[in-house]
């Protein structure tokens, strides 16, 4: 008898709502959208903006809260009691929320930007300063955070449904955490290595770290940057090397 393995799925999404020059291209390729909504970057009206594109793509829609610090485009760790920063996420996510209702667009999930992201995995406050701010907007969202960080048990500990994240355009470390953006080497930068790199994920389950070790990641979800030079040629290589080697894409 043939052995049946179960067909691979991902979710492919990508940090959209922060120049909306690129999002209207990337959304033919995503599955997931995480959306800008007022901390590093948009507003009532790109918010809604992307709203619409991601409804009629039939993309899933998620926010992408920051840290309140648009000069350093939320990739500045700040120090912020855990209730203030629960404050400030809990508007941008209640913001977005609110713009998607009014389109009839339910969110999915949330997925933390920048700064925020990364102090998340590290620190269980803020994980769970993040936690508390999402599930006070809708219990059913699901939490996206670092594949192989301590963040996502402390949210599933907290009652929340998580995704376990990687990345196609950026190099990681031997840890298994990304390369830092201050250093020499931090990006992908070509639409071919982004794809190679999206399929050892999903398929092989590892990424090749910038010291050349390979590094165990399981991942629901692959991330591109929409701010990344051209993106949505990223965006299209990856998904024709995804589904060339039989993954089907599916939203969160």
């Amino acid at each position: 008898m043939t052995e049946q393995h179960a067909p691979l799925t991902i979710d492919l999404n990508a940090d959209v709502g922060e120049s909306l020059v690129s999002d209207a291209p990337l959304m033919s390729f995503i599955t997931s959208a995480n959306i800008a909504c007022g901390g590093h970057a948009g507003d009532a009206r790109t918010m809604r903006a992307v709203l619409q594109l991601a409804r009629e793509h039939g993309v899933s829609a998620g926010a992408h809260p920051s840290y309140p610090d648009r000069g350093n485009f939320g990739r500045t760790e700040m120090e912020m009691p855990a209730p203030e920063l629960e404050r400030v996420l809990t508007e941008q996510i209640s913001a977005l929320a609110k713009e998607a209702a009014s389109l009839g667009v339910k969110l999915r999930h949330v997925k933390p930007h920048g700064a925020l992201y990364h102090a998340a995995s590290r620190n269980a406050e803020t994980a769970q300063a993040i936690a508390r701010a999402a599930l006070a907007c809708d219990a059913s969202l699901i939490l996206v955070g670092l594949a192989g960080a301590p963040v996502l048990e402390t949210w599933r500990a907290m009652g929340a449904e998580v995704a376990a994240e990687a990345f196609a355009d950026r190099v990681y470390e031997a840890n298994g955490s990304l390369r830092s953006r201050n250093l020499a080497g931090a990006l992908v930068y070509s639409a071919e290595a982004a794809a190679r790199q999206a399929v050892s994920i999903v398929r092989d389950h590892r990424v090749q770290a910038s010291s050349g070790e390979q590094v165990p990641v399981a991942a629901q979800t692959v991330c591109l940057h929409s701010d990344t030079p051209g993106a949505a040629d990223f965006a299209r290589e990856v998904r024709r090397a995804l589904e060339a080697a039989g993954c089907a894409l599916r939203p969160l």
